[in-house]
């Protein structure tokens, strides 16, 4: 999943002592500074964003702003609680986290009776199978691509709008959904946390601008929505706690607030006056900042830290830079230590040299490069000679923020010193995956950073490099060095069918090191993501999923 500069994430501090209150255990700096023990009720929190979300319709989000604001608003099969010491799958409109049949080709999840929409209608099995038939649609493009690739005759359909249903996902009954895969998924009820696996009903479905009218079967409803203006969400009265067993209603609204500098950001919080004091971010302190907040004192109980399973990484188009010694010159060459320091340094993530980051099952640990990660000029130039000395220029697309503009400059700086000419390409904020991920604008460098789906690297290497999905999602295409080797492609379908986790994950790694060999990507750093909340805000779970601030149990102290 992608965050705009920070892509899927994970997560693990905590900050007020309400959130140990409510059994969470920090795994960095828990504070003491609690107020008083139990959830205040009412009042507004407002959420300070440098750009509006790329979407909001569940079946369109992939990126973790969007997904965690989603939280609020739209309820999935099953979910994350993340209360305690590490998550723990958990029925959310399912009662429980599914059941697997004919070795793990069927799964069979059954809905919680009395869930109900906005409007006081109850979520039925239909609603959810409509809304998992949305997907397919070319007009809701930009979210994952697991429904596609394992729902028996998902390659053929188009979605519900003609009228046709997929026959694979049945309903026998209002309150049970059986889907049918083409292949074994023993984790698929973990893919089923994620937004696109949500009902939406017919009646409330306005196809492609659903993103502003999404309706809700969560704690919020869109009360207003001005897109790259501000978004109001408001309680619905018809969400019932005794059916969720992950979120809270304890604010009355939340203002979320579009198009503010980063850096504007950081400084209204950390000043902590006036509305600051009930604001928290979902986009990461800005590179600039990161440091000084990261080693102020007085914030530390405001302050969360929270490591991505992720990875920030330079994807060179292989299609376009078709010379195997010029991309590996590129591998050499890249500054590493000024790319970070262009993003906050040390406190922001260490230097990367896999595409799985640690902890993420399949990891190994190798460098294919240079051990310093200031890189090996010498290394790097007599590739280029190797390559006849080349003299090419380069585009490089990066999101039209100065951290990112700083790191274009340090890429920039790098690759001259080579005889690479950099030509920067700055892409506005807010559509930026859906701009780099349409496969008619291409780069030769573009900016990525990932993080998994779910902790596993099923759901990293096979997005990031399975060729043959590029065609299937010219408007979706994650793979974004245009990698099309036969060795990966081969490697992921045999990862695929594989039903022992450690054989598995053996497999991942070797795809990895293949990856790294076709000098196909730059891993840069595995993320940290910092962001901090105003000093009356209460109740902030560090998500260690999306590696975002979630606000499922979020309030405001009085």
């Amino acid at each position: 999943m992608t965050r705009s500069t920070r892509r899927s994430r994970t997560v693990a501090l905590t900050a007020s002592a309400v959130v140990i209150a409510l059994g969470a255990t920090a795994c960095g700096g828990s504070s003491s500074n609690s107020g008083s023990g139990a959830p205040g009720k009412g009042g507004t929190l407002t959420v300070l964003n440098k750009a509006d979300f790329d979407h909001l319709d569940p079946q369109r989000v992939y990126t973790t702003e969007g997904s965690s604001m989603d939280q609020e608003i739209v309820r999935d099969l099953t979910g994350w609680d993340e209360t305690g010491s590490k998550p723990k799958l958990v029925g959310d409109l399912a009662t429980d986290t599914g059941t697997p049949s004919k070795g793990a080709t069927v799964w069979t999840f059954h809905l919680r009776h009395g869930v109900k929409y906005q409007d006081g209608t109850e979520v039925t099995a239909p609603d959810v199978k409509y809304g998992v038939e949305r997907f397919f649609s070319s007009d809701i493009n930009g979210g994952p691509p697991y429904a596609a690739q394992w729902l028996v005759g998902g390659a053929d359909y188009k979605g519900p709008y003609q009228g046709k249903e997929l026959d694979s996902i049945q309903t026998p009954d209002k309150y049970t959904i059986v889907f049918h895969l083409n292949q074994p998924v023993a984790d698929f009820n973990e893919t089923t946390t994620m937004t696109g696996w949500a009902a939406v009903p017919k009646a409330h479905d306005t196809g492609s601008t659903y993103d502003t009218h999404v309706w809700s079967d969560g704690p919020y409803m869109i009360k207003s929505y001005t897109k790259n203006k501000e978004l109001v969400l408001t309680r619905n009265k018809n969400w019932s706690q005794a059916t969720d067993p992950i979120r809270q209603q304890n604010v009355d609204e939340m203002d979320v607030r579009f198009g503010q500098d980063e850096s504007a950001i950081d400084q209204q919080i950390k000043a902590d006056a006036g509305t600051a004091q009930t604001s928290i971010q979902q986009w990461p302190i800005a590179g600039s900042d990161l440091s000084q907040l990261a080693n102020d004192p007085s914030l530390k109980s405001r302050y969360y830290k929270i490591p991505a399973p992720g990875i920030n990484y330079l994807a060179i188009n292989t299609t376009r830079v078709k010379d195997l010694k010029v991309r590996q010159a590129i591998e050499y060459a890249v500054d590493k230590t000024t790319v970070r320091g262009a993003f906050g340094g040390s406190a922001y993530g260490d230097y990367a040299t896999t595409m799985l980051s640690p902890g993420i099952g399949g990891y190994q640990k190798f460098n294919q490069y240079s051990a310093n990660p200031a890189g090996n000029l010498a290394k790097a130039k007599a590739l280029m000679k190797q390559a006849g000395n080349p003299k090419p220029s380069m585009s490089i697309a990066v999101e039209n923020t100065p951290t990112q503009e700083h790191f274009a400059d340090a890429v920039k700086t790098a690759l001259e010193r080579i005889g690479i000419h950099v030509n920067i390409s700055p892409i506005d904020a807010s559509n930026y995956f859906s701009t780099v991920n349409n496969t008619k604008n291409q780069y030769d460098l573009t900016w990525g950073d990932w993080i998994a789906d779910w902790p596993n690297a099923s759901t990293v290497l096979p997005t990031l490099f399975d060729g043959r999905l590029i065609k299937k999602n010219p408007q979706a295409n994650q793979d974004l060095s245009y990698l099309n080797d036969p060795k990966v492609n081969a490697l992921i379908d045999k990862a695929a069918t594989m039903t022992d986790v450690e054989q598995r994950n053996a497999t991942y790694g070797r795809m990895d090191q293949q990856v790294l060999k076709d000098a196909a990507v730059v891993p840069l750093m595995y993320m940290n993501f910092s962001d901090m909340s105003g000093s009356k805000v209460g109740g902030v779970i560090p998500d260690t999923i999306l590696a975002e601030p979630s606000l499922v149990h979020v309030y405001v102290k009085h």
